[in-house]
């Protein structure tokens, strides 16, 4: 089993979760994150949210720091088979590839062991 871990730009949820479902993923799980890339927040994407992280422009304030901005995102779990790694990636990444910085990135992680609390299943039977 793999846990795939995407993060993405909040405004991309829905179009993510209809993908997946479409997909054969209705089960994941999404919490509101903030963090930022290799831009450390300035420029791209991120000046499109927050038009401020590129206010340093002047002559004069060319020399200063700007402030470095965390980017909301929202980080996406969802736990497969093995052999489903392929289908579900696909599907999050059809739904946020824009070719522009900030479409995110997907992990993709093993896991030793799942365990269903209610039932004490253990395994691909504590997935399904």
């Amino acid at each position: 089993m793999k846990e795939i871990v995407a993060f993405i730009r909040r405004h991309q949820v829905p179009a993510t979760k209809k993908a997946l479902e479409e997909a054969g993923f209705p089960a994941l799980t999404i919490q509101s994150v903030e963090g930022r890339g290799k831009q450390k927040g300035i420029g791209g994407w991120a000046a499109e949210v927050d038009p401020e992280l590129n206010q340093f422009t002047s002559t004069a304030l060319q020399s200063m720091e700007p402030e470095i901005k965390w980017i909301p995102k929202r980080m996406l779990t969802i736990i497969v088979q093995d052999d489903q790694v392929p289908a579900a990636v696909d599907a999050i990444m059809a739904a946020n590839k824009t070719g522009h910085i900030g479409d995110g990135k997907i992990f993709v992680c093993p896991l030793e062991e799942v365990v269903r609390v209610r039932t004490q299943e253990r395994g691909s039977e504590a997935v399904i």
